[in-house]
């Protein structure tokens, strides 16, 4: 069970919520509180990115566009990911023809 009560399910890797106390309602709603605003600074250029190409871009990408370290970029993404601000928006292949997950700002985040 997660810390609302709920049975957790699998789902998609990046539907997790902001972290709270195990139990805690007031923590819960804390976490959950956490929108565009309450951003720092690496979130913030990763999220203005994502929101300036409406096509959406892969982590490679946004790693060139903002000349930032995969090790520092790839987090602050998940971190967005995982509030519900930029979500999966389908795939292309990276300069290695791999494929890689496209990443697009949420309407809610803009």
């Amino acid at each position: 069970m997660n810390h609302y009560g709920i049975e957790d399910c699998a789902g998609p890797l990046f539907t997790q919520l902001a972290p709270s106390v195990n139990g805690s309602a007031t923590s819960a709603a804390a976490a959950d509180s956490l929108g565009p605003a309450t951003l720092n600074a690496l979130q913030r250029r990763v999220l203005e990115l994502l929101a300036a190409w409406p096509q959406g871009l892969t982590d490679e990408e946004m790693q060139r566009e903002l000349g930032m370290n995969p090790s520092t970029q790839r987090p602050r993404r998940i971190e967005l990911a995982r509030r519900g601000l930029v979500v999966e928006a389908g795939t292309r292949r990276t300069a290695s023809g791999r494929m890689a997950v496209v990443w697009q700002a949420t309407a809610a985040s803009r």
